[in-house]
């Protein structure tokens, strides 16, 4: 079943965004009468919606209570995740629309609450209120200087009840919340959170600063995925764990099998001197007996050659990783465009998701192997 593409689910869902490379989670708000519902999606593997897990806000549940029946028959139905968060949010409207005490006024106590917790806590540390006093955004900055946010959207019942948290995280942020909380507790666990992941954001900065990154673009505090250019048309992509740093990652290697190999066996042969105690980019340097090439000496353009296909480096967000294996040819293609060229030949043949043929440039023989997405 196919996944509808970013550019519509952006459309629809402005709020919702891809957590990972693959696809499988997406975060953030659903919209409904000018309101913000915080959700999580959770595709399973082959990215079957009808079994695909929603995580709301207690918020949304307590809207969606009674609908849970509607819901789970529109994850079996619907075709992808755009046609559904379209169904979800008529859903929503209607919710709404019989829950009238929903949109009641928040009482004088809520005002006087908040502004006591906001003046306690001090209003340096308020990025952004709105007039309503719904949404809040507080700054906060780790231990090595960096700069957070945390949003909250609070509802009427505050304090009695927790607000939303969004924050951009690798990991969930969940709250302790008691009906004597307040903004300052909050507060007090977001530091907490920050300095937990202090490790975390302080390897993928060093790889930020000191290696081209090819992907992603520009990445966010939540991204666990880094992309680094070996050389030219070669390439390791990092899957970094946020809870333990220091160890190994998962890497794949991305170029021609000629030039790969070597830094995979490299791998396999040094795993063993990977030491916890010195940077992740230190250790990938030692394991892979290989100088990443220096921001200070070359420029990114080295690095990024165009699809040999489309003629362009970012085709919906991706960027050229199927490499021609022939050393003398070398070239680049989107996985996508090269799927779709060797589908249009007659000589090529297919199995299951990967089609096999001639690439474009040399006619040497050349397969790609096309993600379920995209099928």
């Amino acid at each position: 079943m196919a996944l509808a593409g970013s550019g519509a689910l952006l459309r629809q869902c402005p709020l919702l965004l891809p957590q990972n490379r693959e696809g499988s989670v997406y975060e953030g708000f659903v919209t409904a009468q000018d309101r913000d519902f915080h959700i999580r999606i959770l595709l399973p593997s082959d990215f079957q919606l009808k079994n695909a897990r929603l995580q709301c806000s207690w918020r949304l549940k307590k809207i969606l209570h009674g609908y849970h029946q509607i819901v789970k028959q529109r994850l079996q139905h619907c075709s992808d995740l755009v046609s559904f968060m379209v169904e979800l949010k008529t859903i929503l409207e209607a919710a709404l629309k019989n829950a009238p005490e929903l949109h009641a006024p928040p009482p004088p106590e809520y005002y006087s609450y908040l502004v006591r917790d906001i003046e306690t806590l001090g209003w340096n540390k308020v990025a952004y209120v709105d007039t309503a006093l719904n949404t809040i955004k507080l700054k906060g900055e780790d231990s090595c200087g960096r700069q957070h946010l945390i949003t909250l959207k609070l509802n009427a019942k505050y304090p009695a009840e927790p607000p939303d948290c969004f924050v951009d995280f690798p990991v969930e942020f969940a709250i302790s919340w008691i009906p004597q909380s307040s903004l300052i507790d909050v507060y007090s666990q977001f530091l907490a959170a920050l300095e937990s992941l202090k490790e975390f954001w302080n390897a993928m900065d060093e790889i930020d600063e000191k290696t081209w990154v090819l992907e992603p673009e520009n990445p966010t505090r939540s991204a666990t995925m880094r992309r680094i250019a070996i050389g030219n048309n070669v390439s390791i992509n990092l899957e970094v764990d946020p809870r333990h740093p220091t160890t190994l990652p998962e890497c794949y290697f991305l170029g021609a099998d000629h030039v790969i190999n070597p830094l995979r066996t490299k791998l396999n042969n040094n795993m063993h001197l990977w030491d916890p105690e010195i940077t992740l980019l230190q250790n990938l340097k030692e394991v892979l007996e290989t100088d990443f090439p220096s921001r200070a000496v070359l420029e990114k353009a080295d690095f990024t050659m165009d699809c040999g296909i489309c003629y362009a480096y970012r085709l919906d967000g991706a960027v050229p990783d199927q490499i021609c294996g022939d050393f003398r040819c070398g070239q680049p293609f989107h996985q996508a465009c090269l799927f779709e060229w060797l589908q249009g030949l007659p000589s090529s043949r297919q199995s299951f998701n990967v089609i096999f043929g001639e690439c474009p440039y040399c006619n040497k023989p050349i397969s790609v192997k096309m993600s379920m997405k995209k099928l």
